[in-house]
């Protein structure tokens, strides 16, 4: 086991904040949740802004419905798992102790296989080329 990148905790508030979980600074008595979290295959410049701001702010800032600050998750204490439940990033300490509780805990009808999963940034230029490249191949070998 290895600790949480800063992408990968990056990409565990993307996933969130796609289900309307903001992140919490208590100190200044704020609310972060950006509306646009993806500009075409990026993360979008309001959702960097967000990210930039928590980075940079008190030290206590978390995601709703959770008890670990994003500096926690940032030490190596801590890594990003997918939930067994929902499959959604969840922060796990280390020593392998999950928390007793996903973070989807609050969120009504969740996990919802009608609805689009929350995602990370995707080329689609890119993602359509692999696709292309594995039907040329698989139709060479025929």
């Amino acid at each position: 086991m290895s600790m949480a990148s800063t992408e990968q905790v990056k990409q565990y508030l993307a996933h969130w904040f796609q289900l309307g979980k903001g992140v919490i600074c208590p100190k200044r008595q704020e609310r972060i949740h950006p509306q646009v979290i993806f500009k075409e295959h990026h993360y979008s410049t309001e959702f960097e802004q967000c990210w930039q701001k928590i980075l940079h702010t008190d030290a206590d800032c978390y995601l709703e419905g959770t008890e670990q600050t994003i500096q926690q998750l940032l030490s190596p204490a801590w890594e990003i798992m997918d939930c067994p439940r929902c499959e959604l990033p969840i922060p796990v300490t280390v020593a392998g102790v999950p928390s007793p509780v996903c973070t989807c805990f609050d969120l009504c009808g969740w996990p919802n296989n009608e609805l689009p999963a929350p995602r990370v940034p995707t080329n689609t230029t890119t993602h359509l080329h692999r696709l292309k490249q594995k039907l040329q191949d698989k139709d060479e070998d025929n």
